[in-house]
């Protein structure tokens, strides 16, 4: 029932800051408008008082939280398109109406490599969506094709790419109109409010291609994302240099820490005394990834070469295919080229020299099977500013679905033992059947941090990596009024999406 002014007070609560700390505060909204309010502004410049006072019981009332690595839930993946639109868009509403159980209020649904003549139509389909008692469909993230072979994991190894042309290859792929500028976008649809949403591309930098397109990509808003890729520390940190703002799901599908090349993983840690040093000789063993062409690597130790050693060691297909969590790929250590940064030493305690690149965002499948505990507390430590939250979810995510083999596609199947997702017959791990309210929980006991510094992880720190922190993962004044209500256990009791209470948690009977 909406209020007579559509103002509404939450009181007795605690509210959690963009700082990760929780404070004791009252929040105001206007349910009409959908958007959380400035209280004394409203209250000095209004003159107006909320028709309704929520007392919350000393519960936690949080942004609405953002999962923007999602490949399906509740039956539906979002890779599956037999060309009927309609049932598609059904899918798509059934998982947006469902999944606010989970605390979920925007999301980025994702999918994986697909046959190349899908993605068009496929990522048209996936612009923003919402509706009142939903959450949001963000955009979208497409993972692959441009992945690296050795690192595929559950992605079907037929359907890999490279980028030969550049950013024309990515266009050809996923569609020219769903990789414009922004702007362009805007101003082609005169004034309609549409819009291409979020867009992610998770790809491997060392891929021919790649990197061109990428950096290219950026600039038209995309978000890239380093993933599924044996990219060695110097090709990583040109990936970031070149505008990739992201890692995708940090351990898997990538090399494993190594002291003298930590790869992928190295750069939560990256030091502020060094710089990378783009190589000058034709015989550094990165110097033909940065060419303009994009040409492959072709030396000994380049990465086209390790794949090569990796699926040797390993085989390429059959019954038992390798983990992409728990993969010991070969990947031996190789020497980075970097040099130190000819400036004075600072002497301050607590203070950092200033970084000659900015780290990217990281996420983390916190389930306690993708990574062990003390491997997401240690990233975490390394760097908490960029930690993101995420499940990776497959279309079996639905917290009341029970254990046992499930269909998936192509005559494949999922074996789901809790939080466990693998293909039948291997012991690959195929994304994960969590829902994000539990990896709150989780790493808020894996690291030792707050219940507000984790609620941070699935709120503010993504909706920043996308850029839509003004409105999304906050609780700023004029943001939208996505919010959910968490008892002190992190346990989520109601869902709120524009203002109106969309799920309650039902009280259990005795």
């Amino acid at each position: 029932m909406e209020s007579e002014n559509g103002l509404i007070c939450f009181t007795n609560c605690l509210l959690p800051l963009e700082d990760g700390s929780l404070v004791e505060q009252d929040l105001w909204i206007d349910e009409r408008r959908g958007v959380i309010l400035d209280a004394q502004r409203t209250f000095f410049l209004r003159r107006d008082r909320p028709a309704r006072v929520i007392d919350l019981g000393g519960n936690i009332l949080s942004p609405g939280y953002l999962d923007i690595q999602i490949n399906g839930a509740y039956g539906f993946d979002f890779s599956v398109f037999d060309g009927d639109h309609e049932a598609y868009r059904n899918g798509l509403r059934t998982v947006a109406e469902k999944i606010v159980e989970t605390g979920v209020t925007s999301l980025v649904p994702t999918i994986i490599t697909q046959e190349k003549s899908l993605y068009p139509a496929l990522l048209h389909l996936l612009r923003p969506y919402s509706s009142p008692n939903s959450a949001t469909m963000l955009g979208w993230h497409a993972e692959g094709p441009f992945i690296q072979m050795a690192k595929r994991g559950a992605h079907a190894s037929e359907f890999l790419l490279k980028a030969d042309e550049g950013l024309a290859t990515f266009e050809k792929i996923y569609g020219a109109e769903n990789l414009v500028h922004q702007e362009d976008w805007l101003m082609a649809c005169e004034g309609q409010h549409d819009s291409l949403g979020v867009r992610i591309i998770t790809a491997a930098p060392e891929i021919a291609g790649v990197r061109p397109a990428m950096e290219e990509a950026t600039k038209r808003g995309v978000v890239f994302s380093i993933g599924h890729s044996i990219a060695s520390t110097d090709i990583a940190t040109a990936a970031v240099m070149g505008g990739a703002r992201l890692i995708t799901h940090l351990f898997n599908a990538m090399p494993q820490l190594h002291h003298r090349d930590p790869c992928i993983i190295g750069l939560l840690g990256a030091s502020p005394h060094l710089s990378f040093l783009p190589p000058t000789s034709p015989t550094s063993p990165v110097g033909p990834t940065f060419q303009s062409t994009g040409a492959a690597l072709s030396r000994s130790d380049s990465s086209t070469s390790l794949a090569k050693r990796a699926l040797q060691a390993h085989g390429d297909g059959g019954a038992k295919a390798t983990s992409e969590a728990f993969d010991e790929l070969v990947t031996p250590p190789q020497t980075p080229i970097l040099a130190p940064i000819d400036t004075d030493l600072h002497l301050k305690k607590g203070e950092t020299t200033r970084l000659s690149f900015e780290r990217p965002f990281y996420e983390l499948i916190v389930d306690g099977i993708h990574s062990h505990p003390n491997s997401v507390r240690l990233a975490y430590s390394a760097y908490p500013e960029g930690c993101i939250l995420i499940t990776d979810a497959m279309k079996i995510l639905d917290p009341h679905l029970k254990d046992g083999v499930h269909e998936w596609r192509d005559g494949k199947r999922f074996v789901k033992e809790g939080d466990k997702l693998y293909l039948e017959g291997t012991d690959t791990l195929a994304g994960s059947a969590v829902t994000l309210d539990k990896c709150v929980r989780n790493f808020s006991r894996f690291t030792g941090c707050s219940l507000g510094e984790a609620i941070k992880c699935a709120t503010y720190n993504p909706a920043k990596c996308l850029g839509i922190e003004h409105r999304k993962g906050t609780l700023r004044p004029g943001a939208d009024a996505d919010l959910i209500v968490l008892d002190r256990k992190g346990y989520v009791q109601s869902t709120w999406v524009g203002g109106k209470k969309v799920w309650k948690r039902q009280a259990l009977r005795i």
